[in-house]
């Protein structure tokens, strides 16, 4: 371990801060951009606030930052309040998607530029700048420009500029936006390490599902200004809340259904069409409520030929394309309603089954994976 990372580690002082948000408003005239927000990340923990373009994420971010003021409600860091307090004197790194390095300052002037406007001493602003290199892999690249640099490079530049501060907080905001998807899924893995070997709370702003997959500990998934469901990670892609989150963490299949009862601890529902299904994933939805069933498409099996009469969580129609995506095989088949359904096949199952064009075949999937969601 660094020595800046064992200053992290050891010295309280510079452990991640948890930060609360407390019922956070902010309004531009008669418009609510976020609304009544209540969201902690806790110390240490990666949070991602993930959603489509203007649902109030980058506002948030800017809110916790000190760059815009909350209309209403509180913000503190280790619950203290910092609505009102400057930005240099909340203790937190920045990195966005504009990287903003000086063009005539050299990697190691980059990184100690702010240190010594600080007025830290110019040896310890030295060590500081050169260890905060070290722990982004840029030990070798002190004296070279900005623009002798990858986007990889300079990216890490400026993550080690914000950490060199051992700030308690670390805000990012779409950072990897600039990078191609290789570079970026490296420099995702690189980040993660890095705030965890520093005990650094982080809270990123993202609208890449698979980013904040990736990163987060805990996913507050945002709509129209409003948290639309806030868990761990791994949870709100298994048990997505509604239809907004299902649909927008990965891909679903969805189908409108009536929940009849319950049974040997299953959720008993019927389709429109009669159809019946039967899931095992908990809910807090109650009897006679218009639900949907979410299915995942990496969740289905394929087999030929049609759907037994009264056989839960199968459907079955002609297959109406396929589409090779290198590990799986994406299979539409046609819905009787009109509509279509994605099934994804590993590549290895199409040895022994290979669903072709016109062909009749079932899509079925566990109760352990039929997923019921608020249809809105």
């Amino acid at each position: 371990m660094t020595a800046l990372a064992a200053t992290f580690a050891k010295d309280p002082e510079f452990r991640g801060a948890e930060v609360r948000l407390s019922r956070i408003t902010r309004r531009y005239g008669d418009l609510t951009v976020v609304n009544d927000v209540d969201l902690t990340a806790s110390g240490g923990e990666i949070l991602a606030l993930l959603g489509p373009s203007g649902c109030g994420k980058t506002t948030t971010l800017r809110m916790i930052a000190g760059l815009v003021a909350p209309s209403s409600g509180d913000i503190t860091i280790d619950g203290r309040s910092v609505v009102g307090l400057p930005v240099h004197k909340r203790n937190l790194g920045m990195l966005f998607q504009n990287y903003a390095l000086f063009p005539h300052l050299t990697v190691l002037e980059n990184v100690a530029f702010g240190l010594a406007m600080r007025g830290v001493s110019k040896a310890e602003t030295s060590e500081r700048a050169r260890e905060a290199l070290r722990l982004t892999r840029l030990g070798n690249f002190e004296d070279r420009m900005p623009a002798a640099l990858s986007g990889g490079q300079q990216q890490r530049v400026a993550m080690a500029r914000a950490i060199v501060y051992r700030p308690r907080v670390l805000l990012l905001d779409e950072p990897f936006g600039a990078l191609d998807k290789k570079l970026r899924e490296e420099m995702q893995i690189e980040l993660r390490q890095l705030c965890n070997s520093l005990g650094l709370t982080t809270i990123l702003v993202t609208h890449d599902q698979e980013e904040a997959l990736v990163l987060a500990d805990q996913i507050a998934v945002m709509r129209d200004g409003r948290i639309e469901q806030a868990a761990p990670a791994r949870t709100v892609y298994e048990r997505p809340t509604s239809r907004f989150v299902a649909d927008f963490i990965g891909t679903s299949n969805f189908l409108p259904a009536v929940i009849s009862g319950e049974s040997g601890g299953l959720t008993l529902l019927q389709g429109a069409d009669g159809r019946l299904f039967a899931s095992a994933v908990p809910n807090d939805l109650t009897a006679k409520d218009a639900v949907m069933v979410a299915i995942r498409p990496e969740s289905v099996r394929l087999s030929p030929g049609a759907v037994p009469a009264g056989e839960a969580n199968a459907i079955s129609g002609p297959v109406l394309r396929t589409v090779f995506k290198g590990q799986l095989l994406s299979v539409w088949i046609a819905m009787p309603d009109g509509g279509e359904f994605v099934a994804s096949l590993p590549i290895e199952d199409t040895v022994q089954s290979n669903p072709q064009p016109g062909e009749v075949w079932t899509a079925r999937w566990a109760s352990e994976r039929t997923l019921v969601v608020r249809g809105q």
